[in-house]
C-alpha cells in the first residue's frame, strides 16, 4: 500500500506522483512498477486554510467533489482528512499499512515549511518518503544562465525553456492500482480525535470536524467560511479537457491577434484548472503541440504555428514566476527590485476601496473590477490596466491589490500573481519601466472600442454611445449626467497622477523628480 497526498494535483491522469504510488510509473519496468496500491489523500491543513478564501475554498471543493468522483469511477475513493498532516499523514500510513507517502512537489515559501515539516514527522515514525516534480513542465532549479543562476528576464528563460524536452502525459492509474473504497473505510476506521495534532480547521463556534473519512467532504462553512457571491465556474478535470479542446479547435489560432480584446472569447480560461491541477501540465502542452501539427497540415492560416507558440509562452510564463518565487521566497510580501529611496505611496483609502468596488468613473478599470467580483475571474489584459491603474493612477502599494486579488480570484496563484502585480508596479523581474504608465481611457478605447465588454458589466454606461464612454474623462458634468447620471465621475485626473507616479518613482530611485 502506498498513501498518495493530493494538493494541488486534483486529478487521477498525468499524475506523476499518483502513477509513482499506484505503480504505473511511465508503463516501463522501473522500482515504482512494484509499488501500490494507492490510497488517495487530501488534507484540510489550518495552516493553508489561513490563507484561504471564500472563492478558493469554493472552488477547491467543487474539485475535490469532481477528484471523488474519478476515484469512486475506478472502485476506489478518496480519503478527506482534517489537521496537521504532520500529524496525520504518519497516523493514515500506520492503520493503512502503507510502506511509502508520496506526493508532488509545491514550490510556494508556505507549502516548502509545510513539507520540511511532513518529511521529519515520516522519518521520525519511519515511514518513507517520495516527492515528485510535477506540478511545471521543468523544475524551477532546472533552467538557469549560463552562469548558473537563476534566470530575471523573461525572454532569454523562454529561449531554453522552449528548447528543452517536455515530459509525456501520463495515464490515469486503474483497477488493483488503487486502493479498493472498503479498504480505505476500514483503515480509516481506526483515526480517532486525537490524531489530528493541536490544529483545528474550524472557527470557533463552528463545530469540530471529523480527523478522516472517505469520501465526505465539508461545506465552506465547516471550515469557516462563507458561500462566495461569485460564480467559480466548472471544476474537474473532464471540464478542464473540454475547454482545452474547445480552444484549441478554433480560438488558438488567432490568439496572438484577439487575446488582449476582453469582449471576445479568444483565451484559454485554462489558469484555474491549472491552479489546482485539474489537467496535468503535461497533457496541456502536448494538445497544443498536436494543434501546432494539425494547424501545419490543413487549411489555417500561415502563421497558425505561430499563434499556438503564442500560447504556449504563457505556460512559459507560469514557469518563469514559479521559479523567480522558487529562489525569492520573500517577493510575497517584499519587492523583488529594491529603490534606493524606497516607494512613497499614497495609498488613500477611500480611493483603493473605490477601486475594489469598481467605481473609479474609468470605464475599463471598473468592468474589470466588477468581472472580478462576480466571476472570480478577470481577463489578463485587464488585470493589467486595473493593476497598473491602482499602482499609478492611485500611488497605491501593490500589496493592496495583490491581497484583493487573492481574497477573489478563483484562480490566484502566488507566483503568477505577485509577478504579475510587481511587474505592473516596476518593482518586479523583468517589469514594465516606472515611466511605462497606462492611459486607462486609451486602453479601454483600443482593447474595447465598441465598449461590450465594459457595458457587459457597467450596466450604468449600457445605451451610451461608446465614444462617450472612451470620452468619460473629459465629458462636463452635465454631459455626465444626461448620458450615465447612476455611473460615477472619474475619482481622479489620470494626466496629473501620471506627472505623480513619475516623480514618486524618480524620488524613490534617488532622483531630482524636478530634472528631465
Amino acid at each position: 500500500m502506498e498513501l498518495f497526498w493530493h494538493r494541488r494535483d486534483l486529478r487521477v491522469a498525468d499524475n506523476v506522483g499518483l502513477a509513482a504510488a499506484a505503480g504505473a510509473g511511465d508503463g516501463d519496468t522501473s522500482e515504482d512498477a512494484d509499488q501500490g496500491p494507492a490510497a488517495p489523500v487530501f488534507v484540510f491543513d489550518p495552516d493553508v486554510l489561513d490563507h484561504a478564501s471564500d472563492v478558493r475554498v469554493r472552488r477547491l471543493l467543487d474539485g475535490l467533489a469532481a477528484l471523488r468522483e474519478a476515484y469512486r469511477e475506478r472502485g476506489s475513493d478518496l480519503i478527506v482528512a482534517h489537521g496537521d498532516p504532520e500529524a496525520l499523514l504518519p497516523r493514515l500510513a500506520e492503520v493503512l499499512g502503507a510502506e511509502r507517502v508520496v506526493w508532488n512537489r509545491d514550490y510556494s515559501g508556505l507549502a516548502r515549511e509545510r513539507d520540511a515539516g511532513v518529511r521529519r514527522a515520516l522519518d521520525a515514525a519511519g515511514v518513507a518518503r517520495e516527492a515528485h516534480h510535477d506540478a511545471v513542465l521543468h523544475d524551477p532549479d532546472a533552467i538557469r544562465t549560463n552562469a548558473g543562476d537563476p534566470y530575471s528576464v523573461y525572454s532569454y528563460y523562454w529561449k531554453k525553456w522552449t528548447d528543452r524536452a517536455k515530459d509525456d502525459p501520463l495515464s490515469a492509474p486503474t483497477g488493483a492500482a488503487l486502493a479498493a473504497a472498503d479498504r480505505l473505510t476500514d483503515a480509516v476506521d481506526a483515526i480517532d480525535g486525537t490524531d489530528a495534532g493541536d490544529a483545528t480547521v474550524a472557527d470557533a463556534g463552528v463545530d469540530a470536524l471529523p480527523v478522516a473519512t472517505v469520501g465526505d467532504l465539508p461545506t465552506p462553512a465547516d471550515l469557516g467560511f462563507a458561500e462566495p457571491d461569485a460564480d467559480v465556474g466548472p471544476a474537474g478535470t473532464a471540464a478542464a479537457r473540454e475547454r482545452l479542446s474547445d480552444f484549441l479547435d478554433e480560438a488558438v489560432f488567432a490568439y496572438e491577434a484577439e487575446r488582449d480584446y476582453p469582449a471576445e472569447d479568444a483565451t484559454s480560461r485554462l489558469s484555474t484548472f491549472l491552479k489546482y491541477g485539474e489537467i496535468g501540465v503535461r497533457e496541456a502542452y502536448a494538445a497544443t503541440e498536436e494543434a501546432m501539427a494539425e494547424a501545419a497540415s490543413d487549411a489555417r492560416p500561415d502563421d497558425a504555428p505561430e499563434q499556438v507558440e503564442e500560447f504556449q509562452q504563457q505556460l512559459a510564463w507560469r514557469e518563469f514566476y514559479t521559479q523567480v518565487l522558487f529562489h525569492n521566497p520573500e517577493v510575497v510580501t517584499a519587492n523583488y527590485k529594491e529603490y534606493e529611496e524606497g516607494i512613497d505611496w499614497r495609498d488613500d483609502p477611500d480611493e483603493i476601496a473605490a477601486w475594489k468596488r469598481g467605481e473609479t468613473g474609468y470605464p475599463i478599470v471598473d468592468a474589470g473590477m466588477r468581472q472580478l467580483r462576480e466571476e472570480a475571474f478577470m481577463h489578463n489584459r485587464v488585470r493589467m490596466i486595473v493593476a497598473s491603474f491602482l499602482t499609478k493612477d492611485l500611488l497605491a502599494d501593490w500589496r493592496h491589490g495583490y491581497d484583493h486579488f487573492r481574497e477573489r480570484l478563483a484562480d490566484h496563484d502566488t507566483a503568477n500573481d505577485n509577478g504579475g502585480w510587481q511587474w505592473a508596479a516596476s518593482t518586479g523581474t523583468d517589469a514594465q519601466p516606472y515611466f511605462r504608465i497606462f492611459n486607462p481611457m486609451t486602453q479601454g478605447e483600443r482593447y474595447d472600442p465598441d465598449a461590450e465588454y465594459i457595458t457587459a458589466y457597467v450596466p450604468e454606461l449600457r445605451g451610451v454611445e461608446p465614444d462617450l464612454i472612451h470620452e468619460w474623462h473629459e465629458l462636463s458634468p452635465t454631459q455626465r449626467a444626461n448620458a450615465a447620471p447612476a455611473y460615477p465621475a472619474p475619482i481622479v485626473d489620470h494626466s496629473e497622477r501620471r506627472e505623480e507616479a513619475l516623480a514618486m518613482y524618480k524620488r524613490a530611485r534617488g532622483e531630482d523628480p524636478e530634472e528631465d
